[in-house]
């Protein structure tokens, strides 16, 4: 893993029993204390806020046991929900690894984290074509956002990566792997490798 910066920045962190993949969109209804505050300094800063995999724990009450890597989460819309709850949209950006984390008195967790690399411009290489051709496919099928994606995504091993992740009945394990892969061909790799 190489980071973006040298020197670790701290983000506050939404554990979940989900993984957010970059460029996946998620809706979150929130109503604890914790998350409320870090929505709220979210907007004051303009910045976003972690989420992880829970890895031992509930997303309500004590401080749940998260994995190490997350992505950053950006909110892009809000709103409140028919009981009244604050509900979120967001979208996955960066992926970090978390170290030295801390809970503060309210119980919201605040982790250091460096942030990984990012996946650059690398073409789908041809052992992995069967993979674009499964994700075409799929959207086909599917629809929403990422089936209104330019042809030229399906090139793109990261992007192709990313939404076979999203998209394919995997494991939130397989998914978490799949989120500490730095090199998009290694993810296409392992996600060849998971197909029946």
């Amino acid at each position: 893993m190489s980071a973006d910066t040298a020197a670790a920045e701290t983000l506050g962190l939404f554990p979940l029993h989900t993984v957010l993949l970059p460029g996946g969109s998620l809706g979150l209804r929130v109503f604890e204390r914790r998350y409320l505050d870090l929505v709220r300094e979210c907007g004051r800063q303009g910045r976003g806020f972690g989420v992880c995999l829970i890895i031992d724990g509930s997303e309500v009450g004590n401080p749940a046991s998260a994995a190490a890597y997350g992505t950053e989460a950006l909110i892009e819309d809000f709103g409140t929900g028919d009981d009244g709850l604050l509900t979120l949209r967001v979208r996955g950006a960066r992926r970090f690894h978390a170290s030295r984390v801390r809970v503060r008195d309210n119980g919201l967790q605040v982790a250091e984290v460096q942030w990984c690399a990012g996946d650059g411009e690398e073409v789908v290489r041809p052992q992995h074509s069967l993979l674009v051709t499964l994700l075409e496919s799929l959207l086909e099928q599917a629809g929403g956002e990422h089936a209104k994606a330019p042809h030229s995504r399906m090139d793109d091993a990261a992007w192709v990566g990313w939404r076979l992740a999203e998209l394919l009945p995997l494991s939130l394990p397989q998914r978490q792997v799949l989120l500490q892969i730095d090199d998009p061909h290694l993810r296409l790799d392992q996600l060849l490798s998971l197909l029946p």
